[in-house]
């Protein structure tokens, strides 16, 4: 699954920088993440890094986009190789 930022945000501005797939982003009122960036971090560590520094703990999994590690894998691969070759 991709993750979600509820309502409960601060918008203390430590999710954002946390993100190793630029997912998480200034929304109008709250910190959002783009969830076909969101990979829970897999690829890139064991934890969700943002959930890690989250003080008020309003990162949970959407389930609006289940997804399987396998799924989150395959996403990671695609958006590292576009890192790799931009269009």
């Amino acid at each position: 699954m991709a993750l979600l930022i509820t309502d409960d945000c601060i918008n203390c501005d430590v999710c954002e920088p946390e993100c190793p797939n630029d997912a998480i982003y200034q929304g109008e009122d709250i910190y959002e993440i783009d969830a076909d960036k969101c990979t829970e971090c897999v690829g890139h560590f064991d934890n969700p890094q943002c959930q890690e520094v989250c003080p008020v703990d309003c990162i949970p999994l959407n389930p609006m986009r289940v997804e399987s590690k396998d799924e989150l894998l395959q996403k990671y691969e695609r958006l590292m190789k576009a890192i790799q070759s931009p269009s």
